[in-house]
């Protein structure tokens, strides 16, 4: 009987971690599916080429004509806050804000979307004014889907490859006058190039990135698969089902591949994130590699590890749990150091808030059960008759 209750118990554990594993697939699918080519528009627009800009979640959607030079664009972002407003530009002048030729998309007072233009002359409050641009734009319009607002809008446009800057804001004035935006990194780099030739067809080339965001963003994932999840999801798995006699050493392996793996990954991300840059985020960059310095003493573990008998064992355990929790706790305050700092789309930070939600709700439950189990074990120990 006590044998088939383990077997039941593991059993249990499986379903479990299966559903953990199904668990972060559905949470972070509809993240990584969202992309420009995904995205349809109420007016039935058609775009022959789209971008997923490196930044501030935003996609640009465009096509080119070069019968009579006109570029269409519809540009996507979610804004800042919820009153917020959205802008994109061309600058034919620099790469930055100044001179940009900008169009600003927003939500009126009445609730309907409205669209105005900014020839920005510089960077203090009265060089930010409304007026016409130094092309012809045409067919503005702009709507809101979900938590993004959409701007749409033809220019005339030579051939050739221009530079474009994109940004989002928190908050208009009643004259429709936006508000200052942050200066998030995501902010600051957000800006590009876009070549616009093409054929009658409207063919065009990709939008250019930041090669350094993109590292960026490399970084972060696989700083927060590993240190972010799969770290904690091996402790779950040590910590829990290492109480059943029949699932050892099953228990042991998978704890092992699950922690070999996230330092694997680890090891990589902060190896990523040595090379983007020194003097930066000092406090996001030290804590990284005091987690690095305690996973590779962590991985040593291993190898030290005595057996269960054995008079050191003791302060093994001590040594490797203390560690252990030290990682869980630094891993999880440099996650989110590091979503501060990329500024990512509001659902990359929600989605991690539901994965540790999702894993703390299982060790609290899981909690419970082993001590039941081992209370339970403990009980009919003491009951039984003593053999002399």
């Amino acid at each position: 009987m006590a044998s088939s209750s383990s077997s039941s118990s593991v059993a249990n554990y499986q379903n479990i971690a299966t559903l953990i594993s199904l668990t972060v697939i559905l949470l972070i699918s509809p993240a990584h599916s969202l992309t420009c080519t995904s995205q349809f528009f109420s007016n039935k627009k058609l775009y022959s080429q789209c971008a997923d800009l490196p930044t501030l979640s935003s996609y640009l959607h465009w096509s080119y004509d070069t019968a009579n030079s006109t570029l269409a664009v519809a540009f996507v972002a979610p804004p800042a806050k919820p009153a917020g407003w959205i802008a994109w530009a061309i600058n034919p002048t620099g790469t930055g804000m100044e001179g940009a030729q900008t169009l600003v998309a927003y939500k009126t007072a009445s609730g309907a979307m409205a669209v105005k233009t900014f020839n920005i002359s510089g960077y203090t409050g009265d060089s930010i004014v409304p007026g016409e641009l130094a092309f012809e734009v045409w067919d503005t319009a702009a709507e809101a889907s979900g938590d993004a607002f959409r701007l749409f809008a033809k220019m005339k446009v030579n051939t050739g490859q221009v530079n474009h800057v994109w940004q989002v804001g928190p908050s208009v004035s009643n004259a429709g006058f936006p508000a200052k935006h942050a200066f998030e990194e995501g902010n600051l780099q957000a800006k590009g190039t876009l070549t616009v030739t093409g054929t009658n067809t409207g063919v065009g080339a990709a939008t250019g990135a930041d090669p350094k965001m993109k590292n960026r963003n490399i970084h972060g994932i696989l700083n927060a698969v590993s240190w972010g999840f799969l770290f904690p999801l091996g402790m779950i798995i040590a910590r829990y089902m290492r109480v059943f006699p029949s699932a050892d050493p099953a228990w042991f392996y998978l704890h092992v591949s699950c922690q070999l793996s996230a330092y694997a990954i680890g090891v990589a991300g902060w190896a990523t994130g040595l090379k983007l840059g020194r003097g930066e985020y000092m406090n996001h960059r030290n804590i990284g590699i005091t987690l690095f310095a305690f996973a590779t003493v962590q991985m040593f573990a291993l190898f030290l590890r005595p057996a269960k008998d054995h008079k050191y064992r003791l302060f093994w355990n001590i040594y490797h749990h203390s560690i252990g929790y030290a990682i869980l706790i630094l891993s999880i305050v440099n996650v989110f150091k590091g979503l501060d700092i990329l500024n990512p789309a509001k659902q990359w930070k929600t989605t991690y808030i539901i994965i540790l939600a999702v894993l703390g709700g299982i060790a609290v439950l899981l909690e419970a059960v082993t001590w039941i189990v081992v209370l339970k074990r403990r009980s009919s120990e003491s009951t039984k008759p003593y053999d002399g």
